[in-house]
This record gives structure tokens, sequence and C-alpha cells, in this order.
């Protein structure tokens, strides 16, 4: 597997996007490090993670997704990778928290950025970063946040996880490769977060309504039935679920 360690890096989507414009990167390069002071995560929020103690990794994926059509395949794909994986540790109640959250119950774990570049001769290429909380055991301020360590009262060997993660989703993108990826779509909305259930939103405008998840359209909008029984598609951020 190719793999480059890191102790300290400001953040290793950055790392991997740089290196992939000073030379050719092999598929699946996978960067790692114990600690990112620059950790970033949807809509350029922070993830702050104690040095050595949780799961910081970007992986290069080229050569699977064909056009942009296919663009939220990929997260759906990296998304199942980590539920798979914290499956076999049989991690309670598992989610996908739209668009990316890693959830144990109503805890988050982790959270995936994915960044695309779409090159001159057409072809897309992606930096999956991922962060996964697994051996922390404090999160001041961070009600929400949780680890594998703290749901299973164990600590983990971070190598072990993250080649599975990798196992994973190459064998998911070899799904999409094969126009299989409806099999991954199924499995990604049966895991996903507060499906089916009555839930109080939050739209851009601070407008507070009740609504129901129905599913993530191929293009990766929220899909929500309103109190009129009309069916509304949202964007990352164009809504807020308040749990």
């Amino acid at each position: 597997m190719n793999l480059i360690k890191l102790d300290a890096i400001d953040s290793t989507n950055d790392f991997l996007k740089g290196l992939s414009r000073k030379q050719v990167v092999e598929n699946f390069l996978t960067v790692v490090a114990k600690t990112q002071t620059k950790g970033k995560g949807q809509m350029g929020s922070t993830w702050d993670s104690e040095s050595g103690k949780n799961l910081i990794m970007s992986t290069l994926v080229k050569d699977v997704l064909k056009d942009i059509d296919q663009i939220f395949h990929l997260n759906v794909a990296v998304a199942l990778s980590v539920i798979h994986v914290l499956d076999s540790y049989n991690l309670p109640k598992l989610s996908i928290k739209w668009p990316n959250d890693i959830m144990s119950d109503t805890k988050k774990l982790g959270g995936i950025l994915i960044e695309n570049s779409f090159k001159s001769d057409n072809t897309i290429e992606s930096v999956v970063g991922i962060g996964l909380n697994v051996n922390q055991n404090r999160f001041d301020n961070l009600p929400k946040a949780s680890s594998m360590a703290l749901v299973m009262n164990k600590e983990y060997d971070l190598e072990t996880i993250w080649q599975e993660i990798i196992f994973q989703i190459k064998r998911n993108c070899s799904l999409i490769l094969s126009n299989q990826s409806s099999k991954i779509w199924n499995d990604y909305h049966k895991y996903l977060f507060k499906m089916n259930v009555p839930m109080p939103f939050e739209d851009s405008d601070k407008n507070r309504f009740m609504g129901i998840i129905q599913g993530v359209s191929s293009e990766g909008m929220l899909e929500v039935m309103l109190e009129d029984d009309t069916v509304k598609t949202y964007g990352i951020k164009e809504i807020q679920m308040l749990y």
C-alpha cells in the first residue's frame, strides 16, 4: 500500500493536493498524520484532534468518477466504507448524518471531506479526507462528539483501522466502476441518520420547520417531506437538522 506517515501537518488534504500538483501520484496513495493544525470540515469548520489519539488521513482517488454527475457516488462510497469498518467492531446504532458525518446514536464519531479537482483531460481527481475519533477520551465544549474508545470502553489500533477503511474504499469504488452504484446507494439509505423520522430543521434564513427525511438525491441533495406533504430538496448550506 502506498503510504506517507507524518507526525504533524497543517492538513493532510492540503498536503496531498499539493503533492498531486507537483508529481504524478498513484491511485489510493494515503497520507496519515498523528496531528494536524488546520483540520477542515464541511463548510469551513475546523476539527480539533488530540495528537496520536485519532485517525487523520487523506487518500487520493482517481480513475473512478467518469463525470460530474457521479460526484456524490464517491461520498456515499467513502461514508459506507467507514461505517462498515465500525460495524465490524460492533459500534452501536451507527448512521451517516447527511452529508458525511459518522454517528453512533446521536454522537458524532467523525466526518469526511472530499475535495474534487477537474482536470484538463476531463478526468476527476478526488482527495478524500477522513477524521475519526478513535482513542480520544475528552471533548471539551463539544457535547455531541464522542469516540470509539468512549462508546466501547476500549482502545483501538489506528493502523489496523485505516488499513481496513482503505480496503473498503477500494471495494466500494470498484462497484462504482462496474456500474453497480445502486448497491452502495441502497446501503447508504439504510444507514441515513433520522431517515423517515419527523425532525425539526432550520433553513438558511433561520426559519424553523418540521420535516421528514425521505432520502438523498444522486446529486447529494437532502430530500425532505414538509408538513404539506410536498418534498423539497436542500443543498448543504441550505438546511440544518436540529437534534
